[in-house]
């Protein structure tokens, strides 16, 4: 349940209810706003039912929340959408994030290039893997710490926050050194000891939908991080698996208005990897734009015929900038604008 302060609530107050929500064996969550504080109590039914606040203290009115996934579900911001700052750019809200950048650091040239070529057209974030997931083990892995040491030249030297993927919590300390953000990606989109650590570790993550998963396992996905107390969550659309096989997975942008209606979370789409081609890329992203989405992911490279991994799929730089004004002129028709710094 989602508990409303009154507007001057004592922190005498605040505590008082804090200590009743964990009494019952619910966890607390304060979360502090310019006028009112609202404390989510996260537990199962069971233990939100002994709880008796009205008119309490400093409480103003109690607002039961009946989704499973509660810190993620709008009524715990009261209908408001969250607005992340990352790097000095925002991300929500009428805030639009533009993410781009290679697939994976394959080298020093190829690296720095693309950043330079992508800061040019002006994105918001700069993407890279260094460590990569494959279906084969005999394919590509990344190259690891030499990858997040070119992951943190390249940010030096464009000032763009780094988004990148963390596969293994043993990596979990190497990559906070480096990520603006952590990307969380769909074969791991249930790993929760690695959500939950992600968690503890504040660090603004990119949670992408599982090949086969709903959007409700998304969002219950998303708990995971946001309970250790990291609001700092965008939700990713990346293409699930289906019956068609006309293209490589079915880019759900029906995800987009599903999640906007049940979160207060950003909510990000990746139009590569669904097609896996790059001429479709354009649409999937300019689609994504208009449908609502806070952001978009895309994979771009200086030259992609030379690419180690997923060269089909990614844009070459030298295309990406017409590609930008396009979705810039789309953002502004839905009232939105590409941050920057």
């Amino acid at each position: 349940m989602m508990i409303v302060m009154k507007e001057g609530a004592t922190e005498e107050e605040i505590a008082h209810v804090v200590e009743r929500v964990e009494l019952v064996g619910c966890t607390a969550h304060v979360s502090k706003g310019e006028l009112l504080t609202v404390i989510g109590a996260i537990g199962d039914r069971d233990k939100d039912q002994q709880l008796s606040l009205d008119g309490a203290p400093g409480v103003d009115h109690v607002v039961p929340i009946a989704k499973p996934y509660k810190l993620a579900s709008r009524q715990f911001k009261k209908g408001e959408d969250s607005v992340l700052e990352i790097g000095g750019r925002k991300v929500g809200g009428t805030n639009f994030a533009l993410m781009a950048g290679p697939c994976t650091v394959e080298n020093r040239d190829q690296m720095l290039t693309s950043a330079d070529e992508v800061a040019a057209a002006g994105v918001t974030m700069l993407r890279g893997g260094a460590y990569k997931p494959r279906t084969s083990p005999y394919s590509f892995q990344g190259l690891g710490r030499e990858g997040l040491r070119l992951l943190a030249e390249a940010k030096e030297r464009t000032g763009l926050p780094i988004v990148t993927e963390l596969l293994d919590l043993r990596d979990l300390d190497d990559v906070l050194e480096v990520a603006d953000v952590i990307q969380i990606g769909a074969r791991n989109m249930q790993n929760y000891s690695l959500l939950s650590e992600i968690g503890k570790s504040k660090r603004p993550a990119l949670l992408k939908r599982g090949l086969s998963a709903t959007v409700e396992e998304l969002l219950m996905a998303s708990e995971y991080i946001l309970k250790e107390g990291n609001e700092n969550v965008m939700l990713c659309e990346r293409g699930i698996r289906t019956y068609e096989t006309a293209y490589r997975f079915t880019l759900d942008l029906l995800a987009v208005p599903a999640l906007k209606e049940q979160t207060h979370l950003p909510v990000i789409v990746d139009p590569s990897h669904a097609p896996g081609r790059r001429d479709w890329v354009e649409p999937m992203s300019l689609a994504a734009v208009a449908a609502g989405a806070d952001g978009i992911i895309i994979e771009v490279h200086n030259d992609p015929d030379k690419a180690i991994c997923d060269a089909a799929q990614q844009v070459p730089t030298s295309e990406f900038r017409e590609l930008t004004s396009k979705i810039e002129a789309i953002a502004a028709v839905v009232g939105k604008t590409v941050s920057r710094a």
